[in-house]
């Protein structure tokens, strides 16, 4: 007979193993650990961390598969803990410290205070995420390789699950540093690109394409999506920029595209969709931290993103599954 209890528990267990796993990837465990096993004293000390206190984490990473003992008190990385190092191609520790940043955090544990208002209890103290991260450079660099970390796994998907045959033109709306664009342009020989980001976004993005070596097929462009972005393009592509809106924001957003793209345009929007069941899905725990973070923000369906495309003067093409939860949803103009 199964324990009633045992999801709260569980649940309750989450907070305590993620307290770990912010404290790997705050300290930089991972890192110190890449070379070889380290005694807790070691580690410890290269850490900058107290030897009990970081002791009794290891032995919850451990139970996670985040670290193995390899003798009394000396452990070694494992696969899975590889994944908080700083410079693998995969890795999760800027996510894991984004979500463990004091704001963020304080939004998730006001989630009550969010639900009861309909208000985001974040959004009250702080204002809005995007102004809370531009008077706190610490945040905003943490935010900034968190987006990075999550556009890298979408890129490549992206750029070969999607027929980019007939594309002249994209226009990442945006689209931060760019690697999904980047990723599009390596893939496919044809289209030109342009990164559409804020004012002090572009710097970067440009240094970012020429590292890459297509400044040449990318121009870089700042300003506003609320007000005009880049006109006569035939492709947009908005990486998880939609669901940080509520749906008239967001429908404000794809108007402005609708007016100024081209007559056979088309827009992408690589998202998160939340299955129509009642199964666990990871849009469903990040919805949660938009309703925290962001208030109107919100992961939504195929059919929810079939409306709000409809207000916008659009229907929804093709659908293409994305590794993680995530998706392609083609717009059309109607």
């Amino acid at each position: 007979m199964s324990n009633p209890q045992a999801p709260v528990w569980d649940a309750i267990g989450g907070v305590s193993r993620f307290a770990a796993l912010a404290a790997m990837a705050e300290l930089g465990c991972a890192d110190h650990l890449w070379d070889g096993p380290l005694s807790v004293g070691e580690l410890a000390s290269r850490c900058g961390a107290d030897p009990a206190a970081l002791g009794r984490v290891l032995r919850q990473l451990t139970s996670m598969g985040m670290v193995a003992p390899t003798g009394p008190g000396v452990y070694r990385l494992t696969e899975a803990g590889t994944t908080l190092c700083e410079d693998t191609p995969d890795s999760l520790r800027p996510a894991v410290r984004m979500i463990a940043e004091e704001g963020f955090w304080y939004g998730m544990g006001t989630v009550p205070q969010t639900v009861r208002a309909g208000r985001s209890a974040f959004a009250e103290r702080h204002g809005s995420v995007y102004g809370y991260l531009g008077g706190n450079p610490a945040a905003r660099r943490l935010f900034d390789d968190y987006m990075v970390a999550r556009a890298r796994p979408f890129a490549e998907a992206v750029a070969s699950r999607y027929d980019f045959s007939g594309v002249r033109t994209l226009v990442d709306v945006a689209g931060g540093k760019g690697h999904i664009l980047a990723a599009i342009l390596k893939a496919h020989s044809k289209p030109r690109g342009v990164l559409f980001d804020q004012e002090h976004v572009v710097p970067a993005a440009r240094e970012f394409f020429a590292e890459a070596g297509l400044e040449d097929r990318c121009s870089c462009v700042a300003g506003d999506f609320f007000v005009s972005v880049p006109a006569g393009a035939d492709a947009y592509l908005l990486g998880s920029v939609i669901h940080n809106w509520s749906d008239e924001d967001a429908v404000r957003i794809l108007r402005n595209i609708r007016d100024v793209m081209a007559d056979d345009g088309r827009v992408l929007l690589v998202e998160l969709v939340v299955p129509d069941d009642d199964a666990p899905h990871i849009s469903k725990d990040v919805d949660m931290r938009m309703l925290a973070l962001f208030g109107e923000g919100m992961e939504r369906s195929v059919s929810e993103y079939g409306e709000l495309l409809g207000e916008a003067g659009f229907r929804i093409g093709d659908l293409v599954e994305l590794p993680g939860g995530a998706g392609v949803v083609e717009a059309l103009p109607i």
